[in-house]
């Protein structure tokens, strides 16, 4: 069964860096697992993280514009078609983990088959892996525009101000259908000798569930290129435990 874990959160909470501490720590607690990423923002950081530039997505399958690695089979269905498209922009970065990019996700709203195609493309992909990270663009609305699946993990990143507090209440209020039946918590990112109390105090008031804090990285802040950071992956390790994954191997 796959379990999926999707990051939210306005661009430059620190979405990216800690879906890259969650791959290191699923790495390598669970070698022989398989992972997908798929990185829904509309920056494309995810694969840019990893020093990639990733100019086939999702969304050129949908446009037309996607340039093929090879001839286009011929004698397919429609879905068929889809499918060997979805599988030809896949990107392995190794034997156990693959990346995807979508950009632009189409209106649920849109009638045209291709909406339809596409998502039951991506279910099947995201169901050949033992774990999905989606990098979401803001709230899980976006993503699930593109692909109608359930989440177990939304993790929204937010910032110790009373500002990503409001923002953090706008990603919950947007996401919580779309979470329904998983776990659904904030995580403070880029902690550094704030007053904490007033921002947990209104995440409360908020009604919102803390799972972990994260403290600030000055080299990240100072512009790192691989979005990797130790005292990141550190304590995403220490509030590993309140999140709805496996915790056998932790």
């Amino acid at each position: 069964m796959t379990i999926k874990i999707a990051i939210t959160g306005k661009s430059g909470s620190g979405k990216t860096t800690i879906s890259k501490a969650l791959l290191s720590i699923l790495q390598n607690c669970f070698p022989e697992k398989s992972i997908l990423l798929f990185d829904n923002d509309l920056t494309g950081e995810l694969g840019h993280s990893f020093g990639l530039d990733i100019r086939n997505t999702i969304y050129g399958i949908r446009s037309g514009k996607h340039e093929y690695k090879t001839g286009i089979p011929e004698g397919m269905s429609k879905h068929e078609y889809v499918e060997w498209a979805i599988e030809d922009i896949i990107v392995p970065l190794n034997d156990n983990v693959d990346i995807i990019v979508s950009w632009f996700a189409g209106a649920k709203d849109c009638r045209c088959p291709i909406t339809a195609q596409i998502n039951d493309a991506c279910q099947k992909l995201i169901e050949r892996y033992d774990f999905v990270i989606f990098d979401c663009e803001f709230d899980l609305k976006y993503l699930n525009q593109l692909v109608d699946t359930n989440i177990d993990l939304a993790l929204i990143v937010a910032n110790p101000t009373i500002e990503s507090v409001k923002l953090a209440k706008r990603i919950a209020e947007f996401s919580v259908k779309h979470a329904a039946g998983g776990q659904l918590g904030v995580v403070i990112n880029k902690v550094n000798n704030q007053d904490m109390d007033s921002v947990c105090k209104k995440m409360n008031e908020a009604e919102l569930d803390i799972l972990g804090a994260i403290p600030f990285d000055k080299q990240l802040a100072d512009g790192t290129e691989n979005w990797k950071s130790e005292i990141v992956e550190d304590a995403v390790k220490q509030l590993y435990f309140r999140l709805n994954l496996p915790q056998e191997n932790i």
